[in-house]
């Protein structure tokens, strides 16, 4: 509800603490602390469904936030074409939990990075916790395995803390979109239906 919507989402960091204010402040596609804000144009089943603008936490985790904004870009080129999210695919989604999605390695094994000449990348640090809905954290295959592939957490996941790296937020009034994905019908994997894609990508 709109009261829910408005309170404070405290994420620990270190021994501090990191707020994200749910009221979205965000000026000319500046977010906290000058963070980038991105963003997906989304459609399921060919039919668009809305934008989906995100801050990246680039103030605590730089690299990781730095990483998923040139994929948003387009920026890094490899062979002379863009390296990055515009006609990927949300490829998994769970009902109260997350949808997956980012998985742009040509040859299917599901990483690819800005970084390394598009190796995987190390883990940044796990200062940020999942402890509410709308997140973005990297997807790994272990430790120090970070690639382009995420998720968007639907409910706080304290089982992924200390293993997955969260670098940014879904701006709340956003997270229709992210529900839209996580209603869509799914077969074997919890492999959508329809398709859903990222049919455009940028930052604000």
């Amino acid at each position: 509800g709109a009261a829910e919507e408005m309170e404070l989402a405290t994420l620990r960091a270190g021994g501090g603490a990191v707020s994200v204010a749910a009221s979205d402040a965000v000026r000319g596609g500046v977010g906290a602390e000058g963070n980038p804000v991105v963003f997906f144009d989304v459609s399921i089943g060919g039919q668009a469904v809305g934008r989906m603008r995100m801050e990246l936490f680039a103030n605590i985790v730089p690299r990781t936030a730095e990483n998923f904004r040139q994929l948003c870009t387009g920026e890094t080129r490899r062979a002379g074409k863009p390296v990055g999210y515009k006609g990927a695919a949300f490829h998994r989604c769970v009902r109260n939990y997350m949808v997956q999605g980012g998985d742009i390695s040509s040859d299917g094994s599901g990483i690819t990075s800005i970084y390394n000449g598009g190796a995987c990348f190390e883990d940044e640090n796990f200062k940020l916790k999942h402890e509410v809905p709308g997140l973005l954290s990297m997807v790994n295959q272990g430790p120090n395995t970070n690639g382009s592939q995420f998720i968007i957490t639907l409910v706080p996941c304290p089982w992924l803390d200390g293993k997955n790296v969260v670098f940014g937020r879904v701006l709340v009034d956003d997270m229709i979109v992210a529900h839209k994905l996580e209603n869509v019908p799914v077969g074997p994997h919890a492999r959508p239906a329809l398709p859903c894609t990222i049919v455009q990508c940028g930052e604000m």
